[in-house]
């Protein structure tokens, strides 16, 4: 399987927990059946498309973009969808986590086997 193939399942799997992320703020501590389902379908389906990718990726490194951009994205959802506030540490932490998985897709060797 070609590398863009691997990434590409590898940003599905990030989608979905992130939906599913959004899904459990949404079910109010379980107290709500659809966003709880919801939740509980996106994890199980993030999980698959995760465990898939790691056929072709190293584990340390697959959890590490997965977690990395999952954090990044689930922050702008947080603003955008909850109106959870970012201050300037917070924005410059996110900016330092996309620098790290930025250096771990463009200069290491180990992203790939």
């Amino acid at each position: 399987m070609n590398l863009t193939a691997v990434y590409a399942v590898l940003v599905v799997a990030i989608v979905f927990e992130v939906l599913g992320t959004s899904a459990m703020q949404a079910a109010q501590h379980f107290t709500r059946l659809v966003p709880t389902v919801m939740m509980v379908v996106c994890y199980a389906i993030a999980f698959f498309f995760l465990s898939w990718s790691l056929r072709y990726v190293p584990v340390g490194i697959a959890y590490a973009i997965w977690s990395g951009l999952g954090i990044v994205l689930i922050s702008l959802v947080g603003y955008f969808a909850f109106g959870q506030k970012l201050d300037p540490a917070a924005i410059f932490g996110l900016g330092l986590i996309i620098a790290g998985v930025l250096v771990l897709n463009l200069f290491s060797k180990s992203t790939f086997h």
